[in-house]
């Protein structure tokens, strides 16, 4: 663990003039931000890039009061300053932080208790593909969703960053899970990570898929990100005492109206979260349970995250065209230095 460098006064970053497409997204320079008494000051080597992310760069989705109004909420990099309530990290520790923001620069601040240690054998990139896709995953899956060894879950957009997380953690913790894409090709790839069988929603009806290979009976969960159309399909394949978690909704929020029968009569919960409003204490708690189940998986060399495409910091605007494209399997990074 070699010293950090000295730490300059300004950064590159990338801001967003105006909300809007990617092409708002310019690089610039500003002051490097100073770490809070809980917080630490990351000099960043890579960053992922999310679905968050879009929402803030076209203005629907503001970061919280007291967190940076630079999009990113991933990194990797080195610890180089420690904030003065900061006692489980040290100058020079590599670390993967699930921030408040501010992801898409040189230098990045989070709060202590959402950094975890580079897995072994990880470089800069596959450990900043960790954190937002993790920690949502693991709290929406296994502790909103109650998934248990045994059960069935269904993922949908198998091949986005969730999805691929969702598919590798539920086989790895011994779920049975299926998987929807929008291609064979992307069917193909949830397969290749432990999906029993992806269904191509161009081609047909997953719920209809779905009531043919569990003869009826239904899953356990379903780990929505569409959101509105696919609600009703959703609970119609849901077993008795089925689970519905709702961690996006990419193609509407609002539900004219369902039949409410169908959740009485099999004792459905609906739930969901967001990741970013929590506190800090909340997200620390994630972290540990990372730290205590997800790490030691992924430091025996299973369940790593798929990095897609790679871009410059100065190509952020690229990165986004790339992600709202949905052409992508697994994640789309930042490289932020050498």
């Amino acid at each position: 663990m070699s010293p950090p460098a000295a730490i300059p006064t300004l950064m590159r970053h990338i801001e967003a003039v105006s909300p809007g497409g990617p092409e708002v997204l310019r690089i610039t320079t500003g002051a490097v931000p100073v770490p809070r008494a809980h917080e630490v000051l990351i000099e960043v080597a890579a960053a992922g890039v999310n679905r968050p992310d879009v929402l803030q760069r076209e203005g629907r989705y503001p970061p919280p009061p007291d967190a940076s109004r630079l999009i990113g909420l991933e990194v990797a990099g080195t610890v180089v300053a420690v904030g003065a309530a900061v006692t489980q990290l040290q100058l020079g520790e590599r670390v993967a932080a699930l921030t408040n923001g501010g992801g898409y620069a040189e230098y990045c601040v989070a709060p202590a208790v959402q950094c975890l240690p580079w897995p072994m054998g990880f470089d800069a990139l596959r450990a900043a593909a960790l954190p937002e896709t993790y920690f949502t995953v693991w709290a929406n899956l296994f502790i909103h969703g109650r998934l248990a060894r045994g059960e069935s879950v269904l993922v949908h957009g198998g091949t986005s960053g969730i999805g691929v997380t969702a598919i590798q953690l539920a086989r790895e913790f011994g779920a049975r899970v299926y998987a929807t894409a929008g291609s064979d090709e992307k069917c193909a790839a949830c397969v290749a990570l432990g999906a029993v069988e992806a269904i191509n929603y161009r081609k047909e009806n997953f719920a209809d898929r779905i009531a043919e290979l569990t003869g009826g009976a239904g899953l356990d969960v379903i780990l929505d990100i569409v959101g509105a159309p696919y609600f009703a399909q959703n609970l119609s394949s849901l077993a008795m005492d089925g689970r519905l978690v709702q961690v996006a909704v990419m193609h509407g929020a609002r539900v004219e109206q369902f039949d409410l029968s169908r959740v009485m009569q099999r004792r459905l919960v609906i739930t969901g979260s967001t990741m970013r409003p929590r506190s800090a204490a909340e997200k620390g708690a994630i972290a540990e349970a990372l730290r205590e189940r997800v790490w030691p998986v992924l430091n025996a060399g299973r369940c790593a995250p798929v990095v897609h495409a790679t871009f410059p910091l100065a190509e952020a605007a690229a990165a986004h065209r790339l992600m709202e494209s949905s052409a992508h399997i697994g994640k789309i990074m930042l490289c932020i230095r050498d």
